[in-house]
């Protein structure tokens, strides 16, 4: 039951950094970063963006996404986890999130996916950077959409 995170999707023009905790089953299965048919992250950076992302196919997504300065990845870089639930997480092992950060000139926000992915937060706190820890975007998190995108819309300040 050992799950291993994605490879980060930043670059040098990176402006906001969105860190989830450990891709899910689903995601995992697609290799594609929040697949679950269910999951409102594409919906919810969309709405933020003001680009139909949940619309596109992944790789126009990912492309879209970075064209307006965003990146993501994970705070685990593996563990063992039974389904796909963050209260099921055992055993992780953190990403690098400080030299990632260190590494991303335009940088000037990073954002958490969820409260498990945002008690990564304090491992930033030596960056300057500022921190936001959002509703997640899970569906296991019962917010409702509408609730969730009126914080997520802090972002809105960090783009261009």
């Amino acid at each position: 039951m050992r799950k291993a995170s994605f490879a980060p999707v930043v670059d040098a023009d990176t402006r906001i950094l969105i860190l989830g905790s450990l891709p899910g089953d689903a995601s995992l299965a697609a290799a594609q970063y929040y697949a679950h048919p269910r999951n409102q992250f594409w919906r919810l950076l969309g709405a933020v963006l003001a680009v139909p992302l949940a619309d596109m196919p992944y790789p126009q997504r990912l492309a879209a996404m970075q064209q307006h300065g965003v990146g993501l990845w994970d705070v685990v870089a593996e563990a063992s986890r039974r389904g796909s639930l963050d209260s099921a997480i055992r055993d992780a092992r953190a990403n690098p999130l400080a030299e990632l950060v260190a590494s991303l000139p335009a940088l000037r926000v990073v954002a958490f996916n969820g409260q498990t992915a945002g008690k990564a937060a304090p491992q930033l706190a030596a960056s300057g950077v500022p921190v936001l820890v959002l509703p997640s975007s899970s569906p296991a998190h019962t917010l409702a959409f509408d609730k969730k995108l009126q914080e997520w819309q802090a972002l809105g300040r960090y783009c261009d």
